[in-house]
């Protein structure tokens, strides 16, 4: 049997308490933890890790061949050179992966929840997560809201409901009511038009908002015309889907408020919340090791764009090791704040958010720069690339187009992604279909 490690945890979920307090009591150990010496945190995940290792080099076929494949016993992890040694997975590995969920659990860590991405990318991937994997998830939404000093008592209208009637309700929910006496609540569905949307949020008048930047950005284009939606200072938070610069500058401009942005995913529950002092994302790191990587699986330099490579510390039922989620961010220099954990510049989405051209280059095309509305009477975009010269343009719009207008169009198009694409045009006279959780991506490439 391996030796106790000598490593202080990161974290000791209290197993032994009720739901409620075992969040209250995991947020503290949050909040003791954040400011950790970055060697010190990074010395505690290894640990961690080399622990969850060793349950699943006995509890997981799938990892144990990962493990002796790359010739790495377990306890190797609680060296970095270790835990780099062991090659990053993709979802296509977790997908064909047999053997791969662990056949028992430490006392305590049940019951586990079966959960799908929504399939976007054409990969759906099915991963298993335990009652610690969800307390976490709920202690980092508290910290969010601690970093953010929310007003609890203030109205919270949230727009991302997947249901078609409105929902008023007398609180907040959960976690909010486990640390205060919340305002009123009103759950929107995320399919009404954006009008409607106003409409309704106007009437409510919401000290705080939590939707998607698509559906935000839609709302405040109406203020102009329809006014304001929001009480004086709300605090405004996105959730979901990449935001944009000129997102942030048109809730500073427009709101006269910041926008606060949550990074999650389906597999991983909370991944990073914005520092409350400084522009950039602080990740979860008393949870998670988050790497951005170089395609030659070198550390990115502060300023560089790589590839997100995640691992989960206390999921004791998916080995989630080094795992390719598919988004990229842009490493950041440590915070000035002093809080240790990993920082990210900005989120920038998935490769599957990326324009190839047909000579092979990638970027993140600038599809929001375009001024829309000034050539035709489009109300809301979205590209789909079909192949290396071929775009389709789906529009939603006020009016049938004129052949000039759609002329116009295709060239600005054009030049702003600097290629000659064979541009084509769907137009709709409702909004544009949304995936199942309700996500709007405004560039997909589907090849």
């Amino acid at each position: 049997m391996a030796s106790p490690d000598p490593v202080r945890p990161l974290l000791t979920p209290r197993l032994d308490l009720v739901e409620a307090d075992s969040v209250i009591d995991l947020e503290r150990q949050l909040r003791a933890a954040e400011r950790l010496p970055a060697a010190e945190l990074q010395a505690r995940q290894l640990a961690q890790l080399a622990r969850l290792a060793r349950h699943f080099e006995r509890q997981s076929p799938a990892f144990r061949q990962r493990l002796r494949s790359a010739r790495l016993s377990a306890n190797a992890l609680s060296r970095m050179h270790g835990f780099r040694s062991l090659a990053p997975i993709s979802r296509r590995w977790l997908q064909d992966a047999q053997g791969l969920f662990a056949d028992s659990l430490p006392d305590g860590h049940g019951p586990t929840q079966t959960m799908s991405t929504s399939g976007s990318t054409g990969e759906p991937v099915v991963v298993r997560r335990t009652r610690v994997s969800q307390l976490l998830w709920t202690a980092n939404v508290l910290r969010g809201h601690r970093w953010r000093q929310t007003d609890f008592a203030r109205s919270l209208a949230s727009v991302r409901s997947a249901s078609l009637e409105a929902r008023h309700l007398p609180s907040w929910g959960l976690p909010a009511d486990l640390v205060a006496r919340t305002g009123r609540s009103l759950a929107l569905p995320v399919i009404w038009d954006a009008q409607r949307l106003h409409a309704a949020l106007r009437e409510f008048g919401p000290g705080n908002l939590v939707t998607y930047p698509t559906t935000l950005a839609a709302l405040v284009d109406l203020v102009g015309t329809h006014g304001p939606f929001l009480a004086p200072d709300a605090v405004v938070r996105t959730v979901g889907e990449t935001v944009s610069d000129t997102l942030r500058q048109r809730c500073l401009s427009v709101l006269g408020v910041r926008l606060w942005d949550t990074y999650s995913s389906q597999e991983f529950g909370h991944i990073a919340h914005e520092c409350p002092d400084h522009d950039a994302y602080h990740v979860a790191g008393e949870s998670l090791i988050v790497e951005v990587l170089r395609p030659d699986g070198k550390r990115c330099a502060p300023g560089e764009i790589g590839q997100l490579v995640i691992t989960d510390l206390h999921n004791f039922a998916t080995p989630l090791i080094r795992y390719a989620i598919g988004d990229y961010a842009e490493a950041a220099a440590p915070c000035p704040c002093g809080r240790g954990t990993l920082t990210l510049k900005r989120i920038l989405g998935r490769e599957r958010n990326m324009l190839v051209r047909p000579d092979g280059t990638r970027f993140w095309p600038p599809v929001g720069l375009i001024d829309y509305g000034g050539l035709a009477p489009v109300r809301q975009f979205q590209y789909v690339q079909h192949a290396p010269d071929r775009m389709e343009v789906r529009c939603a719009v006020t009016r049938p187009v004129t052949a000039a207008e759609e002329a116009a169009l295709r060239a600005e198009i054009q030049r702003a992604l600097d290629f000659p694409f064979g541009v084509s045009f769907t137009w709709f006279d409702t909004d544009l279909p949304r995936s199942p959780a309700g996500k709007f991506e405004e560039f997909v490439r589907q090849f």
